[in-house]
């Protein structure tokens, strides 16, 4: 059975790991799943106004840098969602479902689209690999079984999803699954961390993806070591490098988060 995959590359052209990581999470899931024939396609849509169709049965949209309204008005962002409209609506009248996933700066596109809650700037950037706590109703989600109720997400980030609509999220049938780490010394909303829309759709803020050589790649520079000193100082620094000590924490969110999501999908589009 051949299942066809769009990943939907928002990293503007620039340089990153988020892309090598996911096409190395789809190869591996391919190989696992001898029954089915993964075939996937990349768009470059914020750069070269490259949007698929809605023909694929399964979308990856990447993370990316900068402003997650820098695209109002665009091209590709008409397109972008004229894209989700059709899925949607295929998944209300539809036997054939899609699967959607959103990763970080398109989980913030995801939460305007949808109207989930209010996309704002954060105070300060959230950089590095930091906890992430499972709601009540998170602990249920098939989607995160296998991790601890507090486990650890790759997170860069200068926008936050917070204040979820309830109303919104009762009408679309959608769950908060996991939100940021608890900061009593701060008087101010917990960011929403990753959100269930449908049994199909699902977003995470932090990136599911990044594997312990992306993370070395980040934080393994001198360059970039210096960058981390000069913006936030030697202890997040060797906060950053003490994770790199302990693989298992990123490795294990990597090894579940999407393969979870396209496993289940492989398994409910072959029956």
């Amino acid at each position: 059975m051949n299942i066809k995959i769009a990943i939907i590359d928002l990293y503007n052209g620039e340089e990153n790991q988020g892309m090598r990581c996911i096409k190395d999470i789809l190869n591996e899931t391919n190989e696992k799943n001898t029954a089915v024939d993964l075939n996937y396609n990349i768009y470059e849509s914020r750069n070269k106004n490259e949007v698929p169709n809605a023909d694929y049965d399964i979308y990856i949209s990447s993370g990316g840098p900068g402003d997650p309204f820098d695209g109002e008005g665009t091209k590709w962002e008409k397109k972008y969602f004229q894209l989700m409209d059709k899925i949607w609506t295929n998944n209300q009248n539809s036997n054939r479902k899609k699967y959607v996933l959103y990763i970080c700066h398109s989980f913030q596109i995801m939460a305007r689209y949808f109207q989930i809650g209010d996309v704002i700037e954060r105070r300060s950037k959230s950089f590095g690999i930091v906890p992430v706590h499972k709601t009540e109703i998170g602990r249920l989600d098939n989607i995160l079984n296998g991790l601890p109720d507090i486990f650890y997400g790759a997170d860069f980030r200068s926008w936050q999803v917070i204040n979820p609509n309830k109303k919104v999220f009762s009408e679309l049938g959608a769950k908060l699954i996991s939100i940021e780490k608890l900061r009593p010394h701060v008087d101010l909303p917990r960011a929403m961390m990753a959100v269930r829309i449908s049994n199909e759709i699902i977003g995470t803020q932090f990136h599911p993806e990044a594997d312990i050589a992306s993370m070395a790649h980040h934080f393994g520079q001198k360059e970039r070591q210096q960058q981390v000193i000069d913006e936030y100082g030697e202890k997040k620094l060797k906060e950053m490098l003490d994770h790199l000590e302990n693989p298992e924490n990123i490795t294990l969110t990597r090894n579940t988060v999407i393969p979870t999501f396209l496993n289940r999908a492989i398994k409910e589009l072959s029956s």
